[in-house]
């Protein structure tokens, strides 16, 4: 059986040339060379299978190389070329300073660099992972890194610069290489393809760049596990389903649903991905990249971001033309915050499913103008609301005076319904006669007028027999002789209305403020007035807390208080401490005055007071 050699190894660069994607830094070594102007220190940094130790491999190939070639290569020819290449060369040394990272293996390397090379004019140390060195060995070093012999070259390597001491840095000439791109990826990929004889398909090597995220070496991992998944064929159906990543067909379907406003469908959606054994983060961070995509295709200036196929761009650019772009910046940012909070969520999968809502309900908000959308009450969201046509306008008759007010600046008025006895419903917001929302025994909202009017609390009529349903109108009634009079209604709050609005007020409190909704929990505010209520609290910081959130408590209560504005008065509780009793006795007769209970405790364990 012919030993096999993955590919990472076996198309391995061997000349400046051949290097992907590093076409700036390739041509500064190779006009060093030509010219001779050396560096007797590099250091090459950047992420991981981006060509560093390759690099620097034929740096020291061709610096050794007796016949270079007119474009500052290699011959792989000469002595010193055929040696390096069947890995005998005494010339060019590798040294891992993740597994010789300690002072003494450095002093062996320092004594190693007095002896001039045998075969080459220069003897090359490549040290990779450098910054894995510890402090003693980087001090130890420091100094033949300064002033070698004049035969020594050492070219370092690592991927986290920022981990070197400034005394190192100093002395190296600094080489920073570049992710690749996916582009370069793909065209690399298809060479190899071409010449091992494997089929392949363009979206395949995209995903497959893609998971390399810029690493070549990765890239070239993942094409050899493709090729021995898919014999030699790759497919886009074929390399998603080994790789685990999700089909964009699922996006664009979403993307069609959240159009729509089809919250039930991107909910079942959802299901269906994790029924596949997929995460709900990996669904959400797969939705915002198709956002993104979208966002750049619905532009010609940033439609070259995207590095899909002619065939794709040209599907993403027909959906892009239905999404504005203020939809698709809201769509990113909710999909972004959902993937942020997903690891610290209790419920992942109703986060996710709470953004998929969210996002349902952006195809009927506002929009840019380019959308042509106007602003819109999000619809409910599992029920199709009946027609605001299922009502008929009805008689407005005025309520007899045995009917009891309520306290609220409203008028009263009574609305016969055409629907039978049984089905009688409250409505809210009704003028001139018309009811604007019907409610049926299920709570279903049966007819809106968008918000037109203000809101009034129901109120009910007792004895009617004609299936007569009884709502509060706004301040005006078509046909009165001054529309612009208000009736006074006499307010009227008791004391455990407030008590219900103040605790309801501080249970809707977030919990950001939970120290403020403990405190009003305990807390019972009385009226004073008509307009005004008070309160107690201990100590003059308490006091200034409220006082300074005083406008917002009131503003807050009115929801409750039948949109009635109060004020609030707040008294400090000043505590007198007897500091002047000394006696014991008398100390204790004050504790019981002030507790009773505390005698309890005394017999209940026997205790007596200390002398």
């Amino acid at each position: 059986m012919e030993n096999y050699i993955v590919s990472a190894r076996k198309y391995r660069p061997d000349t400046f040339e051949s290097v992907v994607a590093q076409k700036s830094l390739t041509t500064t070594l190779k006009n060093a060379i030509q010219s001779g102007k050396l560096a007797h220190a590099y250091l090459f940094c950047g992420p991981r299978g981006v060509g560093k130790t390759t690099c620097a491999r034929i740096f020291a190939k061709t610096i050794n190389c007796t016949n270079p070639t007119s474009n500052g290569e290699p011959c792989n020819e000469c002595e010193s070329c055929q040696s390096f290449n069947q890995q005998r060369s005494y010339s060019i040394y590798e040294l891992d300073a993740a597994s010789n990272n300690s002072v003494e293996d450095i002093r062996s390397l320092n004594e190693q660099v007095r002896i001039p090379p045998q075969v080459g004019k220069y003897k090359v140390y490549i040290i990779d992972e450098v910054h894995m060195l510890s402090q003693a060995a980087f001090n130890a070093f420091l100094k033949t890194l300064e002033e070698p012999p004049a035969h020594a070259i050492f070219i370092l390597a690592t991927t986290e610069k920022h981990k070197i001491i400034p005394t190192i840095l100093s002395r190296c000439q600094i080489y920073d290489f570049s992710r690749i791109e996916s582009a370069d990826i793909i065209a690399h990929l298809q060479g190899i393809a071409r010449n091992e004889s494997i089929n392949t398909e363009h979206e395949a090597l995209r995903i497959i760049a893609q998971k390399s995220d810029g690493c070549m070496r990765d890239a070239l991992s993942l094409f050899d596990q493709m090729v021995s998944f898919t014999q030699g064929d790759l497919t886009y159906s074929k390399v998603i389903e080994s790789l685990n990543v999700l089909d964009y067909e699922y996006y664009f379907r979403l993307t069609d649903f959240i159009l729509d406003g089809k919250t039930p469908q991107c909910m079942l959606l959802f299901n269906e991905v994790l029924n596949k054994g997929f995460e709900g983060n990996i669904f959400i961070e797969g939705a915002a990249s198709h956002f993104r995509d979208l966002l750049v295709n619905g532009d010609e200036a940033t439609a070259p971001l995207f590095e899909g196929s002619d065939e794709l761009r040209n599907r993403y650019m027909q959906q892009a033309r239905r999404c504005p772009a203020k939809f698709l910046f809201k769509a990113i940012r909710l999909c972004n915050n959902c993937g942020m909070n997903y690891r610290t969520s209790r419920n992942k999968r109703l986060l996710v499913e709470l953004t998929l809502i969210e996002l349902s309900q952006l195809g009927d908000g506002e929009s840019d103008d380019s959308g042509g959308r106007s602003p819109k009450i999000l619809k409910p969201i599992f029920n199709k609301p009946v027609q605001s046509n299922d009502v008929k306008d009805a008689p407005v008759k005025k309520i007899p005076d045995n009917v009891t007010k309520e306290p609220a600046n409203t008028i009263i008025t009574e609305v016969q319904a055409t629907r039978p006895k049984e089905n009688n419903t409250n409505t809210d917001n009704v003028i001139q006669g018309r009811p604007a929302v019907l409610q049926n025994r299920d709570g279903e909202n049966r007819s809106s007028l968008g918000g037109m009017f203000r809101r009034s609390r129901q109120s009910s009529v007792t004895g009617n027999s004609t299936g007569a349903s009884t709502v509060t109108a706004s301040n005006s009634i078509a046909g009165t002789a001054n529309p612009r009079t208000e009736p006074q209604v006499q307010k009227n709050i008791t004391d455990d209305l407030l008590v219900k609005a103040w605790t309801s007020f501080a249970l809707r409190l977030p919990e950001n403020e939970r120290a403020l909704a403990d405190r009003m929990k305990i807390m019972s505010p009385a009226m004073n007035g008509n307009d005004t209520f008070t309160i107690s609290v201990d100590n003059q910081m308490a006091a200034e807390l409220f006082e300074k959130e005083a406008k917002r408590i009131c503003k807050g209560m009115e929801t409750d208080l039948y949109g009635i504005g109060l004020k609030m008065h707040v008294i400090v509780n000043k505590v007198v401490v007897e500091r002047h009793v000394s006696d014991k006795g008398k100390q204790f007769e004050i504790l019981k005055e002030k507790n009773p209970l505390i005698e309890k405790l005394r017999k209940e364990l026997g205790l007596e007071l200390a002398r």
